[in-house]
């Protein structure tokens, strides 16, 4: 499927709108509690989102005055304003979240074509077109909305979200090298992708959404995916 930046778009908004929907439905102490994240609670999962919206808020900043204006000033402080941020009470972090979200859709409203081609920087060095901020977006409320339900699981995750979202872990695992090379077969869509890796490429099969939440080390893949049992993933994030 192809991923344009006006289906990006709607994917953002469509997917804020789930992860401000579930963190709703979640009462303070589950928002306090272990999520399947290593280390993180619901707090710092919604401190990381808030976050988020600022560093991308930063972007689309770098886009309409072509000053540079990085996500974060380094890799130690997005960590810190993570664990600071999950310090604060509950009714601080769902504010923080919807303040910063709506921050950053009124900031990418008003760029227009010219800045929407700018080129920005991501936190990992990727340098890549604005256009590009809606779906950085999208893979981060999409995938924590999964993370921060206890209930919750990657059915939910639209078609659309999910092939691209594998498009993109399949190239982040494929630049690493360092995990099993795979063949992955989407039973629903009939897409396949190679993911460069160690050893031989074992074939797995499964439908688009199941692939996403293994990709990400969020699911396991059914006991019929393979010839052989699928290997365990660590969390993407």
């Amino acid at each position: 499927m192809t991923r344009t930046p006006e289906a990006a778009r709607v994917w953002m908004r469509a997917g804020t709108a789930w992860f401000a929907s579930v963190v709703d439905g979640l009462d303070d102490a589950t928002l306090s509690a272990d999520t399947r994240l290593p280390g993180w609670t619901g707090r710092h999962l919604l401190a990381h989102v808030a976050a988020n919206a600022t560093a991308l808020s930063n972007l689309a900043t770098w886009a309409r005055t072509g000053v540079e204006t990085p996500m974060y000033t380094s890799a130690g402080q997005r960590a810190a304003d993570i664990e600071a941020g999950a310090t604060r009470p509950v009714s601080q972090l769902r504010a923080w979240f919807t303040e910063t979200a709506d921050r950053l859709a009124a900031d990418l409203d008003v760029l227009t074509d010219r800045q929407w081609s700018a080129p920005v920087r991501t936190a990992q060095g990727r340098t890549l077109p604005a256009s590009e901020i809606p779906w950085l977006r999208t893979r981060e409320v999409v995938v924590h909305a999964v993370d921060i339900d206890p209930a919750g699981n990657f059915i939910s995750v639209p078609l659309d979200v999910a092939d691209a979202l594998v498009d993109d872990v399949v190239a982040k695992r494929s630049t690493a090298g360092d995990g099993p090379a795979l063949l992955l077969a989407a039973t629903d869509t009939g897409r396949e992708w190679k993911v460069d890796g160690i050893g031989d490429a074992a074939r797995l099969e499964a439908d688009t959404t199941t692939l996403a939440g293994w990709l990400t080390g969020r699911e396991t893949l059914p006991p019929d995916a393979g010839a052989q049992p699928a290997p365990i993933l660590p969390p993407w994030l």
